[in-house]
């Protein structure tokens, strides 16, 4: 069980919790190499003006200064600790542009630090786990489909249980709205973003007082909201609401291609779901946000989508596509649940003890014979009753217990079974299931 964290918003975990987090980082890396993705560290501070040059994020973002230093708010350059991967990612892209191959395909896992209320899901500091294809000039749009199939890819071999990958495409609904007569898409998809949280009605009102629509248009907004499709029956569904544009075919026809691909290679895990817009304002095509099923008032899990010109220099262009996972997220999740956990707290399989405070160098021989051949062990700090080191390494939880008897022969004993046998120490190999630390 996942401990309340003693300062609320920044997680710690337990060595065992510790091991389920590293389970789920070392999945993600491979499945993301698997596909081809190439691994990237960036710095964990940006400039302020870099972090705050797309949307309106200033609340959530930690400056970074010196205790002694006099704090300006007004300085662009004063440096911040990154609230995502995506805004570090596109100033690195475009600093190292002529060091890449394009399309450049990315996976990054780091800490990221965003100011907001610590809640069920919700951290100050997280870990996230993203993965971008970024092209110069042009980007196919079948890495939309792409990246739609990886990430299903990699949350299906996660212990997370069922979840829906929700897809829409931003041309659909701006196409819609304009097609509607509505002026300012934008602000019809921010009010939108918002249905879930607040409701239809909620959403209607906005609509009509804020955003000047009518109560036709605003009922056939939120009728195209609740259009929801694991295959391309979405389609006819939006036809069918009488309203046409050329943005609004457009982004039927990309939608289209990413849930019929999903739909055959990844059969019940990919939706269409007309209701996600993604608040943020770089997006501008497909948009994807992924729940788990049964937990769908825990938010998120992987969200992101198509950008454009995220990443420009000068009249260079630097379009992407990429989603984010929010590990720290699934990882509170999956311990509060208790649905996984580790088969023990340590690494070590082996526990050598000691016959005397002599023999110490003598066990150093052994470790060394078994870690040479990949057997995490350990040696005991002192030559203590038999007794007293077999607790220890029990409560430990190393399975094994090492011993060197007077005549320079070896015995281990398996604690759990009671079971003590000869052993090599330049031969012997513990059970496969044992010799690493297997999430369960």
């Amino acid at each position: 069980m996942a401990r309340k964290a003693s300062l609320s918003g920044f997680p710690e975990w337990l060595p065992a919790e510790r091991v389920v987090e590293q389970h789920v980082l070392d999945t993600l890396r491979r499945i993301f190499e698997l596909h081809g993705f190439a691994n990237i560290e960036t710095r964990a501070v940006e400039t302020r003006a870099q972090l705050l040059r797309k949307g309106e994020i200033d609340k959530e973002v930690y400056g970074l200064s010196r205790l002694a230093a006099e704090d300006d708010k007004h300085d662009p350059n004063v440096l911040a600790l990154h609230f995502d991967l995506t805004v570090p990612f596109a100033r690195y892209v475009v600093e190292n542009a002529g060091h890449l191959a394009f399309p450049f395909r990315r996976y990054q896992m780091q800490k990221v630090w965003r100011g907001e209320r610590p809640q069920d899901g919700r951290f100050r500091e997280f870990t996230q786990a993203d993965i971008d294809v970024v092209g110069e000039g042009e980007l196919p749009f079948s890495y939309d489909v792409e990246l739609a199939l990886t990430i299903a890819d990699a949350l299906s071999a996660l212990p997370i249980g069922d979840f829906r990958l929700r897809v829409n495409n931003r041309k659909l609904a701006e196409g819609f709205y304009l097609g509607l007569g509505l002026g300012d898409p934008d602000a019809v998809l921010r009010a939108i973003d918002k249905l879930e949280k607040i409701g239809p009605d909620a959403v209607a009102k906005i609509l009509i007082e804020e955003v000047g629509a009518n109560e036709q248009q605003a009922r056939a907004a939120l009728d195209l909201a609740q259009i929801r499709s694991l295959d391309t029956g979405f389609v006819d569904q939006v036809r069918a609401l009488g309203v046409s544009h050329e943005l609004l075919e457009i982004g039927l026809d990309e939608l289209s291609q990413v849930i019929a691909a999903a739909s055959k290679r990844a059969p019940g895990k990919v939706m269409a779901d007309l209701s996600i817009a993604r608040g943020l304002d770089y997006y501008t095509g497909t948009v994807y946000e992924t729940v788990l099923v049964g937990h769908e008032s825990l938010g998120s899990i992987c969200s992101g989508g198509r950008y454009e010109s995220l990443a420009t220099k000068g009249k260079k262009n630097y379009p992407g596509v990429g989603l984010s996972i929010g590990v720290t997220r699934l990882i509170s999740r999956i311990l509060a649940e208790e649905t996984v956990s580790a088969a023990r707290s340590v690494p070590s399989v082996v526990y050598i003890t000691l016959a005397n405070d002599e023999s110490w160098h003598e066990a150093q021989d052994v470790a060394a014979q078994l870690r040479g051949r990949g057997i995490a062990c350990e040696v005991a700090s002192s030559a203590e009753k038999f007794g007293k080191q077999i607790k220890y390494a029990d409560r430990r939880g190393i399975p094994f217990v090492w011993f060197t008897q007077p005549d320079g022969s070896h015995e281990v004993k398996d604690i759990r079974s009671g079971e003590q046998f000869a052993a090599d120490p330049t031969s012997w190999q513990p059970p496969a299931e044992d010799l690493t630390n297997l999430v369960k």
